[in-house]
């Protein structure tokens, strides 16, 4: 006589194949990149790219957390909208490896404040306050 209640085969299938993936996920997870706080290692568009990119760091044995970035943290954005990829903070070196190696992450002097559009709207907007106080002037001294 058996000492646990075996559901019938049909109700068995659903809820193992669940635990089975998340079973090998964990394994693959090398133990020594999962210590220390959370910590932000990239952005992603989409969940599909957020997927991706956890994908890459798992397959180096890098454990990840995707969450959405904020101001998209609504159930109307489902999958749409930016996302941020958080590691733990021993796997954070190892990760911006395996980022940079698969140009996912630029490099330091890629990086700047803001992108190179918002410079050009920048530009335009001083140029256009300078028409503007040129103009001020011309018409104040009639």
């Amino acid at each position: 006589m058996p000492l646990v209640h075996e559901p019938p085969d049909h109700e068995a299938a659903g809820p193992e194949r669940p635990l089975d993936e998340l079973w090998r996920r964990a394994r693959r997870i090398k133990p020594q990149y999962s210590e220390g706080e959370l910590v932000r290692v990239a952005g992603a568009r989409n969940q599909t790219e957020a997927d991706f990119i956890q994908g890459l760091l798992l397959e180096e044995g890098i454990p990840s957390l995707q969450r959405r970035s904020r101001g998209f943290d609504v159930p109307d954005f489902l999958a749409a909208g930016p996302r941020d990829l958080l590691v733990p903070a021993s796997g954070v070196p190892a990760a911006r490896e395996v980022l940079l190696q698969s140009e996912l992450l630029g490099t330091d002097d890629d990086v700047r404040p803001w992108g190179s559009t918002a410079w050009r709207v920048l530009a335009f907007l001083v140029a256009g306050l300078a028409v503007l106080a040129v103009l001020a002037v011309l018409l104040s001294e009639r």
